[in-house]
């Protein structure tokens, strides 16, 4: 690199070959980073290379701490995963319906996933905790409901009779609406689609990263793979709890007017009256 020049604009030729020899190796092994390669060598730009492998980094740990909590734990109701890094260490809170489950006998499971975890991402000692967390509502988990409705299936329960049952149990738990779709192989050898809703749903702009949410599960059948989907549409919560603070764009809310006193022909209302005709009779000599 030349003394002289700026950083953002130093080609990145030999500060690739070093990244590769010295650190991408680790990383590639433990994150899959392989897809920025291309991207780094067409760029040129170490700011660019640097805002890559943070995010990446950051959001692999988390997609790859997912996929394998929810191998690990999906009879416990495993809802979801949180991953709050720190300058002194990572925090990863799971989040299930059976949080019991998850910590295991006094403490034993976390202690052996905090293991796992440490030694798949290759962290130093002591240096990353994990927390079980209760969900606060099962019924408005779409990920809950969606391992709810896999394991009915793979228990021989009818698909539309399963589906109805997950359908209600979401709309009695405050859902303002959900969506359920199985598609597979569910009678013969043709495959289709079977599609349940019920209540609002939106599909389309902003609002859908807050109020939507969605999951998607497979089922190991004999007659092949079956694939569930389900959308559950948040209700808005002032608290933040059970959905959403700020309400949706188009929701429109019309105050209560303010009851005006009634008054007679002086001006006075009959209240003020009453304590003026009181103040008089108590001031009047006997």
């Amino acid at each position: 690199l030349v003394p002289q020049q700026h950083v953002t604009h130093c080609s990145l030729d030999i500060a690739f070959c070093r990244l590769s020899t010295v650190d991408h190796e680790p990383i590639h092994e433990l994150h899959g980073l392989g897809s920025l390669a291309t991207q780094f060598a067409r760029d040129h730009h170490l700011t660019a290379l640097g805002a890559a492998l943070h995010d990446e980094a950051k959001n692999t740990i988390a997609c790859s701490s997912h996929s394998q909590a929810s191998n690990e734990l999906a009879e416990d109701g495993y809802s979801g995963v949180e991953v709050r890094v720190t300058p002194q260490n990572t925090e990863i809170i799971i989040l299930a319906t059976r949080t019991q489950s998850v910590l295991g006998e006094k403490g034993r499971r976390i202690r052996e996933l905090t293991s796992v975890v440490q030694k798949r991402f290759n962290f130093p000692e002591n240096t990353v905790e994990l927390f079980a967390e209760k969900v606060a509502s099962r019924g408005l988990c779409a990920i809950a409901q969606c391992e709810s409705l896999r394991y009915k299936l793979i228990g021989g329960l009818a698909v539309r009779r399963a589906c109805y049952g997950v359908l209600r149990f979401i709309m009695e738990s405050g859902a303002k609406g959900c969506e359920v779709v199985v598609s597979g192989k569910l009678r013969g050898q043709r495959a289709k689609s079977m599609k349940f809703v019920d209540g609002l749903m939106i599909h389309s702009g902003e609002p859908t990263n807050d109020y939507v949410e969605t999951a998607v599960r497979h089922v190991l059948l004999r007659q092949g793979v079956l694939g569930i989907k389900v959308k559950i549409m948040l209700p808005c919560d002032p608290n933040g709890k059970l959905g959403p603070k700020r309400p949706l764009p188009d929701h429109v809310s019309i105050m209560e007017p303010k009851k005006e006193p009634k008054k007679d022909s002086s001006g006075l209302d009959y209240a003020e009256k009453a304590a003026a005709d009181k103040a008089a009779a108590l001031s009047a000599p006997a």
